[in-house]
């Protein structure tokens, strides 16, 4: 199926005019990325006896409005590289990453209003329940970089709406198109949760640990920002004394050599287990989302794509 999917964004074209709106949102679209979302809303519909055409406009919707958010992400955490290339800011310019980002937002409810369906009201309700909160996602992340103390379950919070909304809503749409039962809608949005909060316990991870050539982001990005992660912490709770009061000084700074701040902070990792702590938490996510899996009530091989899906991720490298 991705490669299904790839095919459709590769082959999407924008003729409108003018070029300097479009031609952003064509690269965005062409730059790849896993496609996840699509390909979790196409696989619930097919679970319910749907068809990929029945969902192939709202598809490119669900996809629409992620990049939309990345555009704007970008922007805000001023971020050079997306998918191992120029973001769009900086390729073009800030005052194109925002509008063109606003015609993405726009161009997804596009998509979906032209996407007939005897359950439109209650999709588009929960489509636009996930952008409100994918955006009130955003505005904690940006609060928390204001505020010296984040817990663990404020953090959680924030990226179940940041991330995991977008992955679940994915799901429910599809599974809704296809006139699923409510219980069984639910159960997928509740895997949706908890496979959104383990991608995001990865990507937290990846940012610190990962290959630049394989990641596509610059490694140890959210540690030159002073970001709060699960990472930084949980190293700061579990931390001794002297290592939680350097970690916090590093993570107050904004050295001129911010290679060595990133080496030293995953030194400080290293020396408490953090990664293997993360581990497990991504371990146990991904254990939430196999039970909610089980009990959607459908056969076995229908599960098959999410199930696989749900294996691949757990060894993700990117």
């Amino acid at each position: 199926m991705f490669d299904k999917i790839r095919e459709i964004f590769d082959t999407e074209q924008f003729s409108r005019e003018p070029r300097q709106l479009y031609d952003p949102i064509e690269y965005t679209l062409r730059l790849g990325g896993k496609r996840i979302r699509p390909y979790l809303l196409m696989s619930a519909n097919r679970m319910f006896g749907g068809n990929d055409e029945q969902v192939r406009s709202a598809a490119i919707g669900i996809e629409m409005f992620h990049n939309f958010t990345l555009l704007h992400d970008d922007l805000m955490d001023k971020s050079p590289i997306r998918r191992g290339k120029p973001t769009v800011y900086c390729k073009w310019d800030e005052n194109t990453a925002i509008l063109s980002g606003d015609t993405m937002f726009a161009l997804a409810w596009q998509y979906f209003l032209a996407q007939p369906s005897p359950r439109l009201h209650e999709i588009l309700s929960c489509f636009n329940q996930t952008a409100i909160e994918v955006c009130e996602g955003q505005q904690y992340d940006m609060n928390f970089e204001r505020t010296d103390h984040v817990a663990i379950d404020d953090y959680m919070m924030m990226i179940r709406l940041k991330t995991a909304v977008l992955l679940a809503g994915a799901l429910k749409i599809g599974a809704l198109y296809a006139g699923a039962p409510q219980s069984d809608t639910e159960h997928l949005y509740q895997f949706g949760i908890h496979l959104g909060l383990a991608f995001q316990l990865q990507d937290d991870l990846l940012d610190s640990y990962g290959d630049v050539t394989v990641f596509g982001k610059q490694t140890g990005q959210d540690i030159r920002d002073n970001k709060k992660t699960y990472l930084v912490i949980k190293a700061l709770q579990t931390a001794p004394a002297d290592l939680r009061d350097e970690l916090a000084a590093l993570f107050s700074s904004t050295p001129a050599d911010s290679d060595a701040k990133v080496a030293r902070v995953r030194q400080i990792y290293d020396q408490i287990d953090i990664p293997a702590q993360v581990n497990e938490a991504i371990r146990q996510e991904f254990l939430q989302a196999q039970s909610h899996l089980d009990s959607v009530r459908v056969e076995q091989d229908k599960k098959a794509p999410l199930a696989d899906l749900l294996a691949s991720l757990s060894d993700r490298k990117k």
